[in-house]
């Protein structure tokens, strides 16, 4: 909720079990439910099998799915909501081959390329290689805080940024502090575009 009150278009909900930020579907029912009109509820997976995802759909305000692994394009497209995929950004990715291969997504989001972990590494990738003429497909993530945000949006003029690790007190804690700062960030730079 402190998210939505200093800004945030969007929250996600983390349905990956390893992960610190898991939450469970009662869990996730209840933040849904409490969210103001448009805010748009995330709810993030990660090579999840079919019956998975669901049970949270079926029970969980969800407007929107990332997948976050291996996925193919026919799985994420069959879930009956829109989505976005993760791409992690190792040094052979294609983003123009990637937007091709997930034409019905409603963007790609980047992340930090790292060998086992499927996200939320807390590492920076090299914003260089996202080029200009995809910007607008994207969602910047991987490794930004409220001290390299503005920065990262100058640089990609990505579509949105997402954050988590970078906002986090310790893994799986907000700080509120942070987040008001990241945000303060985010549009500061807006403005100026």
């Amino acid at each position: 909720m402190a998210a939505t009150r200093l800004g945030a278009d969007a929250i996600g909900l983390v349905f990956y079990p390893p992960s610190p930020r898991y939450v469970e579907v009662e869990q996730a029912a209840e933040i849904a439910a409490a969210l103001p009109p448009f805010v748009t509820t995330v709810a993030l997976f990660v090579n999840a099998d079919e019956q998975t995802i669901a049970d949270v759909v079926s029970r969980v305000r969800i407007d929107l799915i990332q997948f976050h692994g291996n996925e193919c394009k026919d799985y994420c497209g069959m879930h009956q909501r829109p989505y976005i995929k993760a791409v992690r950004m190792s040094d052979d990715v294609d983003l123009d081959k990637q937007l091709n291969d997930f034409s019905q997504a409603r963007g790609l989001l980047l992340d930090t390329y790292k060998a086992g972990v499927p996200g939320g590494t807390g590492e920076q990738f090299n914003w260089d290689r996202v080029p200009a003429h995809v910007a607008d497909k994207i969602i910047l993530a991987g490794g930004l805080t409220p001290e390299n945000v503005k920065d990262a949006v100058a640089q990609v003029h990505p579509y949105a940024v997402d954050v988590s690790g970078g906002v986090e007190s310790v893994p799986g804690k907000k700080d509120t502090e942070k987040m008001a700062r990241f945000i303060e960030a985010v549009r500061s730079q807006e403005s100026r575009s």
